[in-house]
């Protein structure tokens, strides 16, 4: 069985609160899952559900990640936030890819660095 993975890459030019932080990667792993295929996320559960928090600059930076990540064939979840607390409505924080096989993952995010 391959190994699997899943990242969230996350806009470092917001400086957002810890728990904020914290909220944003949670939704974005959870919207990456359920959109994603069940028996990968299956897999990835019996594996430990393996994920990486890594730091990108900013909104272009996410989503050129994005691009790549849907060149490879990847799942992605771009959270956009509602604007309740910290941010203005629709500010995009952060983003999920996978769970998917690492070595397609590292190919796409595997220079950034963990946040």
């Amino acid at each position: 069985m391959k190994e699997l993975k899943q990242v969230i890459l996350v806009v470092q030019e917001l400086n957002l609160s810890k728990g904020k932080l914290a909220a944003q990667v949670a939704h974005a792993s959870v919207e990456a899952v359920l959109i994603s295929d069940s028996e990968l996320v299956e897999d990835w559960r019996s594996q430990g559900m393996k994920k990486s928090v890594l730091k990108v600059k900013d909104k272009q930076e996410l989503f050129n990640y994005k691009d790549k990540a849907k060149r490879e064939g990847l799942v992605t979840a771009v959270i956009s936030d509602a604007g309740r607390t910290e941010l203005k409505p629709g500010t995009v924080t952060c983003m999920a890819i996978g769970p998917d096989e690492e070595l397609k993952i590292d190919k796409v995010t595997g220079e950034l660095k963990l946040l």
